[in-house]
């Protein structure tokens, strides 16, 4: 029996690929509004990062999310991404 391959995505962080489900996923809607997708089926542009507060900490000092996204990502982000990282 084949096995299904696992989708993979690339760590914003560290630029690892990963497993699709290894990573988080961060969201922007298309009203702008960026949101944590825990389910990884939310509509619009996902970005994802690893786990880890090393890869929150590139991601931040980077702003590669305000790139991605083109806009200003607020304080609030990165903390509730650092509340899901810190909550295993």
């Amino acid at each position: 029996m084949l096995m299904k391959k696992q989708p993979q995505r690339t760590c914003m962080g560290c630029n690892e690929k990963k497993d699709k489900k290894q990573l988080i996923r961060i969201v922007k809607n298309k009203d702008n509004e960026i949101s944590i997708d825990r389910t990884g089926k939310k509509d619009g542009r996902g970005a994802y990062i690893c786990d880890n507060e090393k890869c929150l900490e590139k991601l931040k000092k980077s702003k590669r999310l305000e790139k991605v996204f083109e806009m200003n990502i607020s304080q609030e982000i990165y903390e509730s991404l650092r509340g899901v990282i810190l909550d295993k």
